[in-house]
């Protein structure tokens, strides 16, 4: 398959269970917005949140430890991108290095979301943005579920992770960033829209120093 059938299979998908984690995300953070500046977009997979912040003036940088994924992205016109994965911190850039990070559709895949979180607070200048999505937890939900084949599209099966909103409070301060605000919002797992799942978009700032 080549990369831009890679993109285009990825964006038909996520379109056909009516995925708006991109938008959501962009839309919470779009007043702190200015072109000119820089946005790391941490799992970039095909650029679907990349090109909205490209489209409002910003230079996008990408990180992904898919090298198909990046292929993809280079398709639609983004060549700063870097393999990486997120769980193994540092990632390759430097500290203060960005004005602002988005990260939409990973953090459901990670249980432990901590390194994340430090090294997004060691990466954005004061001030800087992040805006990121998990899938919400209550309190009688196991934190961890499987993802079939049926959904994945391949013949694996996938382990997913929900985490509850005052967890990621308290990840996200013990990094050095501060919680603004989030918005709940329902993604859902085939195109039949049958199988709903509660999301939540955050946004955080870094602290001043």
């Amino acid at each position: 398959m080549t990369p831009e059938e890679t993109a285009r299979e990825y964006d038909t998908a996520a379109e056909a269970t009516g995925w708006h984690g991109p938008e959501v995300a962009f839309g919470l953070v779009y007043e702190h917005l200015a072109p000119g500046q820089s946005a790391l977009d941490l799992g970039i997979g095909t650029a679907r949140a990349a090109a909205l912040f490209r489209k409002a003036g910003l230079r996008v940088s990408g990180l992904d430890v898919s090298k198909e994924m990046l292929d993809a992205s280079r398709t639609k016109g983004f060549d700063d991108l870097v393999q990486h994965d997120l769980t193994k911190p540092p990632y390759p850039y430097a500290s203060a290095g960005f004005d602002h990070a988005v990260c939409v559709g990973v953090l459901p895949f990670l249980d432990d979301l901590t390194p994340v979180f430090a090294e997004v607070a060691r990466l954005l200048r004061p001030g800087g943005m992040f805006a990121f999505m998990t899938l919400d937890r209550a309190p009688d939900e196991a934190a961890a579920f499987v993802v079939g084949p049926e959904h994945t599209g391949s013949d694996t099966y996938v382990t997913m992770h929900r985490h509850d909103a005052e967890q990621i409070a308290s990840r996200v301060e013990t990094a050095g960033l501060a919680l603004l605000r989030s918005l709940p919002f329902t993604a859902y797992q085939d195109p039949g829209k049958t199988q709903p799942m509660r999301a939540r978009c955050y946004v955080a700032a870094k602290t001043e120093s």
